[in-house]
């Protein structure tokens, strides 16, 4: 018999000498169409080298009612990430810009919060380049 059971495609349980993980969703309950924000009990798995190799969490999902109306915030906020992501999209393919932006990224990585990955790199300075373009009360 295999060491590894399948729950119904929604959640991987692997047993070895008791339970070694749980990942995945345990329980869509109340699941009334494919997208429902209904209750849920989902439970996640990872191994990372830079940090502890198991990390394991389980999350217990209330159902949810949302409002068509947005808050003026939540509307600012949505259209300062479309504005950042077109700006993040451009500026990594602008050819006159790569090569600066990745001596700064490289000299900046390894400081004090400094930006572990180019693409964190561009949205960090993208972001505030908007916000200095575009204050916000």
């Amino acid at each position: 018999m295999s060491n590894n059971l399948n729950l119904n495609e929604m959640a991987k349980v692997v047993w070895q000498a008791g339970i070694e993980y749980v990942s995945g969703a345990l329980c869509k309950c109340g699941k009334k169409e494919p997208h429902t924000h209904g209750r849920m009990l989902l439970a996640t798995h990872r191994r990372a080298a830079t940090t502890s190799d198991t990390c394991n969490r389980i999350y217990l999902r209330d159902e949810k009612n949302f409002t068509k109306s947005d808050s003026a915030n939540a509307v600012w906020a949505r259209q300062r990430f479309e504005a950042i992501a077109a700006m993040v999209h451009d500026r990594s393919r602008d050819l006159s810009k790569i090569t600066q932006d990745q001596q700064a990224f490289l000299a900046q990585r390894n400081q004090p919060r400094g930006k572990k990955t180019m693409k964190s790199y561009y949205w960090y300075i993208c972001g505030q380049e908007y916000d200095a373009a575009h204050p916000h009360d």
